[in-house]
């Protein structure tokens, strides 16, 4: 007989466990919850991605704004300019 190496008695272990573990009531309700935690961490890391490119996208609107409030400040309204020069 040939001798198996450890791997392939490592995985026969665990397929071994595993079946038994699908058995158990209570150790096929903790890997249904595994199961349930695994999707909902899917989900939030899918729900952060959308909020950096969100982050990223109000910052550049920032720039943008703060670049249009510096050049509004910069030059002085025509209304402002005419009043100051006609004295009477």
């Amino acid at each position: 007989m040939p001798s198996r190496n450890p791997l392939s008695q490592l995985a026969t272990l665990g397929e071994e466990v595993l079946g038994k573990a699908a058995h158990n009531p209570t150790a096929s309700r903790v890997l249904q919850g595994a199961m349930q935690l695994k999707d909902r961490v899917d989900d939030l890391s899918k729900r952060v991605r959308g909020l950096e490119a969100m982050e990223k996208r109000i910052a550049q609107l920032e720039k943008r704004l703060a670049k249009l409030e510096s050049a509004a400040r910069r030059k002085p309204t025509s209304s402002a300019k005419k009043k100051g020069a006609t004295k009477e």
